[in-house]
């Protein structure tokens, strides 16, 4: 599997306070299963901006997803993390932990990891190799700073039509394996990522217990001790 070619009519720039509002309503389209407390809202945004504004890339188009001119330009996509000491061995944890509530406060300045709290695409503009961008302008700014590489925990939408036949981690591997398509892990396999298991207890989601998947992006320019 490759990753789609971007739609020319998209571009990612840096997140900015005019995208809060918007980014809020992003959240509310593309996450309606997450808890409130689990949603970032506006204030959250604006407070990422102070955190670490390296970190927050957002897409914007001034097109119907046919193509048509709106005449203005609206956000369609949020790439967004902090840096964080990780360890892989040890994995377990919460979204909402991670995120601090939505306030990035776990940020890290010397961290060695990026940590991927959220890469949301519109539905209405999916398919359009938004999404690639948005993981890319993640990829370049940790081959910059010169981090290990991403680490996030990723949800499974397609779980629910195997959820009577195999656990979390079986479809999880099966996915890896390309025995099985998840719309959203299958993505980020063919970006780059590996999966490296499963985050039990990790973020709401009825579907799959609460539980979502371990991936991690290396990156290629470091060598490791």
């Amino acid at each position: 599997m490759t990753a789609r070619a971007p739609w020319p009519h998209v571009r990612v720039v840096p997140s900015a306070p005019e995208h809060a509002e918007a980014l809020e309503e992003l959240q509310r389209v593309c996450f309606p299963y997450l808890s409130d407390a689990e949603r970032m809202r506006a204030e959250h945004f604006l407070r990422h901006l102070e955190v670490f504004p390296e970190g927050e890339f957002v897409a914007v188009t001034d097109r119907t997803p046919d193509g048509e001119e709106l005449g203005r330009e609206v956000v369609v996509g949020l790439g967004s993390g902090f840096l964080t000491r990780f360890d892989l061995d040890h994995p377990h944890h919460s979204f909402l932990e991670a995120i601090a509530g939505g306030t990035y406060a776990r940020h890290d300045p010397a961290g060695d990891w990026y940590y991927g709290a959220d890469l949301s695409v519109h539905p209405d503009y999916r398919r359009k190799g938004i999404g690639g961008l948005l993981y890319r302008a993640r990829q370049d700014l940790v081959r910059r700073l010169g981090l290990r590489g991403i680490v996030a925990g990723g949800a499974l939408p397609g779980y629910g039509r195997y959820k009577g036949v195999m656990s979390v981690a079986a479809y999880v591997a099966a996915v890896a394996r390309g025995e099985l398509r998840d719309p959203t892990l299958s993505f980020q396999l063919a970006n780059g990522f590996e999966a490296l298991g499963v985050i039990e207890g990790y973020m709401t989601d009825p579907e799959t217990g609460d539980a979502a998947s371990l991936i991690v992006w290396r990156n290629p320019d470091r060598r490791e001790d």
